[in-house]
């Protein structure tokens, strides 16, 4: 296999992985960062046990 597109499944398939891999790390980067978030403050409810 050379890595040329031939035909347009071809490039469709290529594609739609290429999309399908984006998408997953979209994912995982998205929910990495509202953990940062969450973590990051005290919650209100937290406040309100350690008084």
């Amino acid at each position: 296999m050379d890595g040329t597109i031939h035909t347009l499944q071809e490039f469709m398939m290529r594609t739609k992985g290429i999309v399908y891999i984006l998408a997953i790390g979209f994912l995982v980067g998205f929910t990495a960062f509202w953990h940062f978030l969450w973590d990051r403050e005290p919650r209100q409810k937290d406040l309100e046990k350690d008084s």
